[in-house]
């Protein structure tokens, strides 16, 4: 039994949908884990104030993340846009993922039955 911990995320701006690998499922498959969503950043007058706000936020929304990817040794992080790379990188400053091996790539939105799917290629 081998004690690596997968875990698969898919992820835009403002939500997110975690999976647990095979290893951590009982019948060898990858499971949904759970849905986050993240907070929305409310208009601002102020540029500053509203950028202040959506790095608060965001910094909210990768720890909820987190909290789901308890003793992770490898990670498969797919999504839109750039925010899988922000995700690596706060990732990296984080003290317990620092040794976690992380792989990205691009994918638009899609079922959760095709979420699995996908995740069960990319986390054997």
């Amino acid at each position: 039994m081998n004690n690596h911990k997968k875990f698969g995320v898919w992820m835009d701006s403002h939500q997110a949908t975690i999976v647990a690998g095979n290893e951590n499922a009982e019948n060898g498959t990858p499971v949904i884990l759970t849905h986050i969503k993240g907070e929305e950043v409310s208009p601002s007058s102020s540029q500053k104030n509203e950028h202040n706000q959506k790095k608060s936020l965001q910094a909210k929304f990768f720890k909820e993340i987190t909290t789901q990817l308890q003793n992770a040794t490898h990670l498969h992080i797919t999504g839109t846009g750039q925010v899988q790379e922000q995700f690596i990188h706060y990732l990296a400053e984080t003290p317990q993922f620092k040794n976690t091996k992380t792989q990205e790539s691009t994918s638009n939105k899609m079922s959760d039955e095709k979420l699995l799917a996908f995740f069960s290629d990319k986390l054997n």
